[in-house]
């Protein structure tokens, strides 16, 4: 790291929507855009209903990593172990944001006593996720209004505590 930034990370809360739909989107179109077509890219990168999204966003454990008072980063997990978002602002990567994020993540599924962390990682995430002790189980070809793209379940046993 460069410079010395202080990331905090705080729940998801209603107000923090919009942030998340922010991250999501830049995310996908500036940073994955790398490695998915123009098409795919404009397939994945929507959020139809924002009502939704907050719905969904705080149905689970999300977690946002904040720089100051401003989001760069969210990530969540299902009761099942699923990671089922992770993102990091483009201005953000490489800062150890995603790190934080999935260190977070490990705690609070080793504190529900989960056996292991999945996540059907994006080709752009997955040397990310292999970096931290991720297997890919298969590559998944996923359809997203009406457009094929490739990703891949991967999973992490976790060392039990104690």
């Amino acid at each position: 790291m460069a410079s010395q930034e202080l990331f905090s990370i705080k729940a998801y809360e209603p107000a923090d929507a919009q942030a998340t739909i922010e991250i999501f989107l830049r995310a996908v179109r500036e940073v994955a855009s790398k490695d998915y077509n123009p098409a795919q890219i404009a397939a994945w990168a929507k959020v139809d209903d924002i009502d939704v999204w907050a719905q969904w966003r705080a149905s689970r454990p999300t977690w946002l990593v904040m720089n100051g008072s401003v989001a760069i980063g969210f990530a969540d997990l299902k009761a099942d172990g699923c990671l089922d978002m992770m993102f990091v602002h483009p201005d953000h990567q490489g800062k150890g944001v995603a790190s934080l994020l999935l260190t977070t993540v490990e705690a609070a599924a080793r504190n529900q006593e989960l056996p292991r962390i999945f996540t059907e990682a994006s080709l752009t995430a997955r040397p990310f996720f292999e970096r931290r002790g991720f297997v890919m189980m298969a590559a998944q070809q996923v359809e997203k209004r009406g457009q094929t793209l490739t990703n891949f379940r991967m999973e992490k046993t976790l060392a039990r505590n104690g």
